[in-house]
């Protein structure tokens, strides 16, 4: 089993942050090799943050604080083999973002690349069939690979270039940031090791047949659920055996510091867009904006630019799989509480003993026992607002979306969907909705076709 209590010592972790209320935290991964632990070189990398600067109301610019820490959660919870990489990419992500040739490459390979910018859609046939708000997609899905991962790829692996590291390893639950790795290490030159669950293999063939054609090695993860937390797990044993030669790109915004903040930072590109369009469009901001929550990297790089917009209601949608059961979901926010896993403290489904919950969703990519920080702390400011939705009802929004507007979702973006159709009845038609359309859905047609009993192939 990979899974152990916070019995062992946490590097980074100053005992007055855990706080009295929280239970022996989960840790996600463990190896097979033991883990050594150095507070005092932890420390003197990532200071800890003080409790006044923890408790005031920062400006979304100052986060997270050197330490990585959005208020509470974040942070540096990691071995100390893969510190120095730690500490190596940080400085690296810092001077590249204030290099002009460094962001005149990333614009332009987005551009010819990526496919950038994407369009706002107006969706004016589920509009008129709603009766309620004016409903537009952000088309993520119209990015080259399929998704909004593609962003965050090309932004590490012009970094990974930059450090002089050939070998690059990532994770991918539904397959989309595998295929987007897989991709920009093509077009690089860059040795692509990709790690999956065997459960996840199996329900996005597709997505696992493109990472080859591009040249990855596609590694089957079958422990534990043989999903997105194992496939983490292996590539963090991966990184910790190579990480002289090897770049791991995580592919959402959680981990420890600083990959929510440059997760986060690459997918900004989003909201940007998102926000010149609408005014644009509309001639002014949206009442509401809408986004699915794995780990978060979709929603956080949409909701950045309006932040500070207190008009603008912001909404994550997790997965609520088949109830909030124990073991039948992946809503963090529904039952979750404190704890660290995979290298960050932030909300986790975990049980008392601190042991990490089995979890489900129809969609691989939200099917994830954590959620990013950054998430944790504007829903702990109330400034982003949590839902969830179930199987059933993503199943037959997808079929709605198809049906309606002739867009074939991913299942992760359907989630969203199913808030946008309840909400946009609810609110009146001079009101205006935006969701993210994260990613499209031609990875999950079959697995739809069979859990609805339906016929996938032409006769």
């Amino acid at each position: 089993m990979c899974e152990i209590s916070s019995a062992i010592p946490l590097a980074g972790i100053p005992p007055a942050r855990l706080g009295t209320a929280v239970k022996p935290l989960g840790i996600g991964w463990c190896l097979s090799l033991p883990f050594s632990f150095a507070f005092d070189r932890v420390k003197s990398r990532f200071t800890s943050m003080s409790t006044d600067a923890q408790d005031s109301v920062l400006s979304r610019f100052s986060l997270p604080d050197t330490s990585g820490y959005f208020g509470p959660y974040g942070g540096v919870f990691v071995p100390e083999t893969v510190i120095t990489a730690l500490q190596e990419l940080t400085e690296a992500y810092h001077a590249a973002r204030s290099d002009a040739a460094y962001l005149e490459e990333l614009r332009l390979h987005l551009k010819e690349f990526a496919g950038r910018p994407t369009e706002l859609y107006f969706a004016s046939r589920l509009t008129e069939e709603l009766g309620g708000a004016r409903i537009y997609f952000k088309r993520e899905d119209l990015l080259h690979t399929g998704a909004h991962k593609i962003n965050n790829a090309i932004g590490q692996a012009l970094l990974a270039r930059r450090m002089g590291k050939k070998r690059i390893i990532a994770e991918t639950g539904a397959g989309q940031h595998g295929v987007a790795t897989a991709a920009v290490c093509a077009k690089f030159g860059l040795e692509c090791v990709i790690y999956m669950g065997a459960v996840d293999m199996e329900r996005q063939a597709l997505n696992v047949y493109r990472m080859r054609l591009c040249g990855a090695e596609v590694r089957r993860v079958d422990a534990g659920q043989k999903t997105l937390k194992e496939a983490i797990n292996e590539a963090m044993r991966d990184w910790v055996t190579n990480v002289r030669s090897t770049h791991y790109i995580l592919g959402s915004a959680l981990g420890s510091h600083p990959y929510p903040m440059m997760v986060r930072d690459f997918h900004r590109v989003i909201g940007r867009e998102t926000r010149e369009q609408i005014l644009e469009r509309e001639g002014r901001l949206p009442d509401e904006l809408v986004a699915c929550v794995g780990g978060g990297s979709n929603a956080i790089g949409f909701f950045f630019e309006f932040l500070d917009d207190e008009a603008v209601r912001l909404v994550g949608v997790e997965a609520g799989g088949r109830g909030i059961v124990p073991g039948g979901h992946a809503a963090r926010f529904e039952g979750g509480r404190l704890g660290v896993l995979q290298g960050c403290k932030t909300f986790i489904l975990q049980n008392e003993d601190g042991q990490i919950e089995l979890t489900h969703s129809v969609s691989a990519g939200l099917d994830y026992a954590a959620i990013g920080p950054e998430h944790a702390y504007y829903r702990d400011r109330k400034r982003i607002d949590f839902t969830y939705a179930t199987d059933d009802e993503v199943l037959k929004a997808f079929k709605i979306c198809c049906r309606t507007e002739g867009i074939i979702p991913a299942l992760e973006s359907t989630h969203a969907f199913v808030h946008v159709m309840k909400r946009a009845r609810e609110m009146s038609s001079d009101q205006v909705i935006v969701m993210n359309m994260s990613g499209r859905g031609d990875k999950d047609v079959q697995q739809v076709a069979a859990l609805l009993g339906e016929e996938a192939e032409t006769r």
